[in-house]
């Protein structure tokens, strides 16, 4: 056997060990007979030739096994072996799925234990997820997906980073799909909640509650295909027509919109979460709708938005109330969140805009389009 001058190889995970010449020679031995070879001396004499360019590659270095076995090939195609270059490729490619089986058992089990002693800074990047198993179903299967997004969508400097700890890449466990979804309300109230084969559809909505609920089971569904929140606009907007048809009292009003925030806060997410949910208040009605016939029941009717500036003030003022009320022990509400558009035409006389303010300084709850400079 040749004088071996390198006596370390550095293996995969990073660990130094004594370097073993005689591996090589079993593993390019092995592949010459899974494709008829018969003299194991050439194996050796292969062998030799890929310590001594290791020798001449790394003088000063400790190679990695993975820079062996690249020179393993370049020997066997330069030597002229095609087929044994080819077998050997092969084996490369069965023991690294081997290694990737193995790693995936020994990661699953180490997510399941970190999760379960709270040790892994990730159980707590989502505030609005408890210590649950909902909360480790969605931990495990997010690990998986994190792994995926890091190794096969941003690129290797990008996944490196993040892993060292040089950047962060929120939000990783929905790495693979969108983001924000903004849907349109008007489009919901026009055709109803339907269009799946094989799942329950309903009819576009006549009444406020129903028309409220629809939107809690739409919200419902979709919250789960996306990472983040699930926006509708115009809230008050285009609900104002179904309180004239249906005549309802305030009270009634009240009733609805308190429903649909309890409705909309159930935990109905992977992780045991409430649906992130944002909705936008025009406040009064906006020029682009002002003029629009109105939607109530599947239908286009002659009246329009614009004569509807009084039901849009009794939603406003119910919604706030709601939320400042909180729940039965006076918590705010998590979501939805209310977006408010300030524009030049803003009524702040109205009576609403002081409860509006009142909301916002008990719990800092809704964000603000600033349109007055803009």
């Amino acid at each position: 056997m040749t004088s071996i001058k390198i006596a370390q190889i550095r293996k995969r995970d990073g660990r130094v060990v004594d370097f073993d010449q005689e591996k090589i020679t079993k593993a390019v031995w092995a592949a010459a007979q899974a494709v008829g070879g018969r003299d194991r001396r050439l194996a050796q004499r292969l062998s030799n030739r890929v310590v001594a360019m290791l020798e001449e590659k790394f003088p000063r270095e400790i190679p990695g096994v993975e820079d062996v076995q690249d020179l393993v090939e370049k020997v066997l195609i330069e030597e002229g072996h095609a087929r044994t270059a080819k077998a050997y490729i092969l084996y490369r490619k069965q023991h690294e799925s081997l290694r990737k089986i193995k790693t995936t058992f020994l990661e699953v089990e180490k997510i399941v234990s970190d999760y379960l002693s709270q040790i892994d800074w990730r159980v707590r990047e989502n505030s609005n997820i408890g210590y649950s198993m909902s909360g480790l179903m969605l931990h495990v299967a997010g690990s998986v997906v994190t792994d995926y997004t890091l190794d096969r969508i941003y690129s290797m400097e990008i996944a490196d980073a993040h892993r060292n700890g040089d950047i962060h890449l929120h939000d990783l466990y929905f790495g693979i799909t969108g983001y924000c979804a903004g849907w349109s309300l008007s489009k919901l109230l026009y055709e109803g909640f339907n269009g799946v084969p094989g799942i329950i559809e309903s009819k576009p909505a006549k009444h406020l509650d129903t028309a409220l609920l629809q939107m809690v089971n739409f919200i419902g569904t979709l919250q789960n295909e996306w990472a983040g929140a699930q926006a509708f606009n115009s809230i008050d907007t285009y609900l104002a027509p179904f309180i004239r048809k249906d005549k309802l009292s305030y009270r009634e009003i009240k009733q609805a919109i308190q429903k649909f925030v309890f409705n909309v806060n159930i935990a109905s997410r992977w992780g045991g979460q409430s649906p992130f949910v944002n909705l936008t208040f025009d406040w009064t009605v906006p020029r682009d709708l002002a003029r629009k016939p109105i939607v109530w029941g599947g239908k286009l009717l002659e009246e329009t938005y614009s004569e509807y500036q009084k039901e849009m003030d009794s939603i406003n003022k119910a919604f706030m109330e709601v939320l400042i009320e909180g729940d039965m022990k006076g918590r705010p509400f998590t979501f939805p969140i209310p977006t408010y558009n300030l524009t030049r035409d803003f009524d702040w006389k109205n009576g609403n805009a002081k409860l509006l303010f009142d909301m916002t300084a008990k719990y800092g709850l809704p964000y603000f389009s600033n349109f007055i400079n803009s």
